[in-house]
């Protein structure tokens, strides 16, 4: 028997009469505020699940759907979360700090005020994503940022190479220090860095005669 406990309160919000929750599907579960730290869920199935508020530090969640979860204000960091299915999640004010999210699906999700310092988004889809988050260091090479929001992003440090950047809003994000060598842009052309424009001296008797 696994009880799943609210992280303040210890109360129980979920039992599940099995050795481990490998696999399992929980589809709809309530689980706002659970204590979810390091536990193993793996290919699990928590698809449209409440998990606002939850401690999943270091949890494991390769190939695990939480397709449509609510994860508002949760603590994700340092998650093992390869290949997990995102897709139109609500992450609003999440931290995923350190995350490892490659080639996860985030299409549609909302990270809105989120931090994903230094998470691994590898060729992640994040294709129309609100990602008005922090992104510093965070690498995404290779990931699908097609049409994706970005307006304010910190993006200081980060790893575009090879990223599809066509359609996103780049509104004031920051870049300082981003490798963007390879990246598609919102024009859908290579962003290939490119030396600065010398000014040279024209003599004054040029412009006679």
């Amino acid at each position: 028997m696994i009880e799943i406990k609210h992280k303040s309160s210890g109360a129980v919000l979920l039992s599940v009469d099995a050795a481990s929750l490998k696999g399992l599907k929980l589809t709809g579960s309530k689980l706002r505020g659970a204590n979810l730290v390091g536990i193993d869920l793996t290919q699990v199935n928590l698809a449209s699940s409440d998990l606002r508020e939850a401690d999943l530090t270091e949890a494991r969640l390769t190939d695990a759907n939480l397709q449509g979860c609510v994860l508002n204000e949760a603590v994700l960091e340092r998650v093992d979360a390869v290949r997990v299915n995102l897709t139109d999640g609500m992450l609003v004010g999440a931290n995923l700090n350190g995350a490892n999210l490659a080639t996860a699906r985030l299409r549609y999700a909302k990270l809105t005020g989120a931090e994903l310092q230094g998470a691994l988004l590898i060729e992640a889809d994040l294709s129309m994503a609100d990602l008005r988050a922090n992104l510093a260091s965070a690498d995404l090479s290779r990931a699908d940022l097609r049409a994706a929001n970005l307006t304010g992003a910190n993006l200081q440090g980060a790893h575009l190479g090879g990223a599809n950047l066509t359609g996103a809003n780049l509104t004031s994000a920051k870049l300082i220090g981003a490798q963007l060598q390879g990246s598609v842009n919102t024009r859908g052309k290579v962003d290939a860095p490119t030396a600065p424009k010398r000014k040279v001296a024209v003599p004054w008797w040029r412009f006679w005669g």
